[in-house]
């Protein structure tokens, strides 16, 4: 996937993107019941729009959803986390509009989804980068992804090994429902390979980052829209994760974040 053929540059300048995604809209088919009438004004939209999933998406798409509820005070909008795979899931049992993921949806979703009659339209919406971070206080700022793999794998089990103090590596990962969870063992811990046994699964990026401030020997990893300057971001092969590096390819864990629907939307 050539992520440099992406035409927006990062989470944070697609505003656009988002609110058109969330009110239906398309390039093939734009939202005329929002165009002017000839009376000069808008009609109203009217109606509710339910979101659910990915935990990377989550705060983008609340911000999407203020926005385009600020310009459609007709229209309610709820958007919930928990997981690509819950987002997903909660889709194909008809019980939300929109999938939020942070993975492409796998075949056997697709084929759960065509067996109840439904038609699954992806929308990718964003790029992200996944930020490899420590505490502040660590001293290692650079690490191979070869090297990364190996922490995560458990095959490295100490900083001193990868030129930082001796102490025990503390593996930080998301929970197994989660998208980023599975990217990051395709791209980083290697698809024929598991996280190590000693990996503490945690539910959110939120919650990663805060370990990983509470703790010098921790390491995680996190969507860029979860960056403080309570972590330290180390680079990966030398390229730090960053909007720039994102968009533009060169940083090694990048992807898509997509919104899934039944069919194409239509009205609100």
């Amino acid at each position: 996937m050539d992520l440099r053929k992406f035409v927006a540059p990062a989470l944070a300048a697609l505003l656009l993107a988002g609110t058109m995604a969330l009110a239906g809209c398309s390039a093939e088919e734009p939202a005329s019941e929002a165009e002017p009438t000839a009376e000069g004004a808008a009609e109203e939209l009217e109606g509710s729009i339910t979101v659910q999933g990915s935990d990377t998406l989550l705060n983008v798409a609340t911000a999407w959803s203020e926005s385009f509820m600020d310009e459609n005070p007709g229209v309610d909008i709820s958007v919930q986390g928990g997981g690509s795979g819950t987002g997903i899931a909660a889709l194909i049992n008809g019980t939300v509009d929109f999938a939020n993921a942070s993975r492409g949806i796998k075949d056997e979703e697709i084929a759960e989804a065509e067996g109840k009659g439904m038609d699954i339209v992806e929308h990718s919406v964003a790029i992200d980068g996944i930020a490899v971070v420590v505490n502040p206080a660590n001293g290692v700022s650079d690490l191979s992804l070869d090297e990364l793999g190996q922490i995560f794998r458990g095959e490295i089990t100490n900083w001193k090994d990868v030129g930082g103090i001796d102490a025990e590596i503390v593996l930080l990962s998301r929970d197994s429902s989660s998208g980023t969870y599975e990217f990051f063992k395709e791209a980083v811990v290697g698809e024929d390979f598991e996280y190590a046994a000693s990996a503490k699964l945690l539910p959110s990026n939120q919650a990663i980052a805060d370990e990983v401030t509470a703790n010098e020997a921790g390491i995680g990893y996190i969507g860029l829209g979860y960056l403080t300057s309570d972590v330290k971001i180390v680079a990966v092969d030398g390229v730090e994760a960053s909007v720039e590096t994102a968009a533009d390819g060169t940083y090694p864990i990048s992807r898509y974040l997509y919104m899934y629907s039944d069919g194409e939307p239509q009205g609100v």
